[in-house]
């Protein structure tokens, strides 16, 4: 069993910073590709960033140079950084992950909310 647990939610004025962490945890052999998506309210679900176990990034048109994705395989942790927030990036924000159990198996957290306000 893998369970992924985000942090690092919550409220943010407009062009402000916030960092949100993803932790994976459980019988994991390898950890592939991670990724963080949002799903803004009466909206899809949409990709943000991915990274890589090599550390190669991408990012969504709308978060590119304000957003930043990492990782830290030895904690099997993925971070987004999030600068120059806009009221747009308004959502709930899911750590996803590609993990290597007994086989390849795909992985969602339950969501941390992100708000950015004045």
């Amino acid at each position: 069993q893998v369970q992924l647990v985000e942090s690092g939610g919550g409220l943010v004025q407009p062009g402000g910073s916030l960092r949100l962490s993803c932790a994976a945890s459980g019988s994991i052999f390898s950890i592939n590709m991670m990724a963080w998506y949002r799903q803004a309210p009466g909206k899809q679900r949409e990709l943000v960033a991915t990274i890589t176990s090599g550390g190669s990034t991408n990012y969504a048109d709308s978060v590119k140079g304000r957003f930043a994705i990492s990782r830290d395989n030895a904690k099997n942790t993925v971070y987004l950084q999030m600068n120059s927030a806009k009221p747009e990036d308004t959502a709930v924000y899911y750590c996803n992950a590609r993990v290597f159990t007994k086989n390849w198996g795909n992985y969602w957290g339950e969501g941390t909310l992100v708000t950015v306000s004045s």
